[in-house]
């Protein structure tokens, strides 16, 4: 089995590919040149340089291959360009698909956010049927990720066979920037968080996600056992 794997070098990423090597899957990395390839050194994966934003690389990477893996992203809570953010998540999930469907591969795993999600205000956990719209997203990095997955929704009805995952707060090793989520703890450790709110997180070890989000299908499974073109 031979996968297309976005994000990589980033920190669900990473984990993502250590667990498909895990499978005895031969990963294709999709990295951008220059790019901080530290998460994945030493590991058996070919580097196919690219960019989300770059077409071309994109169908180049992913021909030959039998799934995508598409967890890269721009996640910052600001930016002073937001049409950066929209342009990486949105358009960029966009080209990944469009290569996907192109090249037939056999499944899409697209890694969202639980930000898309709706919340139904009562108290009780929001879910994938929850009642949600772009007006509800607070942030951009939000609403790039809501917008996102209305074209990931897109290809599914052109028959890609897609499924969403909608990971809650990953945390863990190989968080090397950190990532906003990361900054929490080591602002905490480090003292360096000036206040704290009543509120709640759903945490998740980055490993553990990552098996949950790598899973391959089982030898000689079928569309009819399988959640193709689903949410999980």
């Amino acid at each position: 089995m031979k996968v297309f794997v976005t994000g990589a070098t980033g920190f669900i990423g990473a984990s993502i590919v250590r667990e498909l090597l895990k499978d005895g899957a031969t990963v294709k990395a999709l990295a951008r040149a220059g790019s901080d390839r530290s998460n994945i050194n030493g590991l058996d994966v070919e580097i196919c340089e690219g960019d989300l934003c770059a077409p071309e690389s994109l169908e180049k990477g992913i021909r030959g291959c039998d799934m995508v893996f598409h967890a890269a992203a721009d996640y910052r809570l600001w930016t002073k360009e937001p049409s950066q953010m929209y342009e990486i998540n949105v358009n960029g999930t966009r080209n990944v698909l469009a290569a996907a469907l192109k090249a037939e591969v056999s499944k899409v795993v697209y890694t969202s956010s639980v930000g898309t999600l709706g919340n139904p205000g009562d108290g009780n956990p929001g879910n994938e049927s929850t009642p949600v719209s772009l007006a509800d997203m607070v942030g951009h990095y939000k609403k790039s990720k809501f917008l996102a997955e209305r074209e990931a929704e897109s290809f599914i009805a052109k028959g890609l066979p897609l499924v969403i995952v909608n990971p809650s707060t990953p945390v863990g090793r190989l968080d090397i920037k950190p990532t906003p989520t990361g900054k929490i703890i080591v602002d905490f450790l480090n003292g360096k968080m000036p206040a704290y709110l009543d509120t709640g997180l759903n945490i998740i070890d980055v490993e553990d996600c990552a098996v949950a989000i790598s899973w391959l299908p089982k030898k000689g499974a079928s569309a009819k056992n399988t959640s193709w073109g689903t949410r999980t």
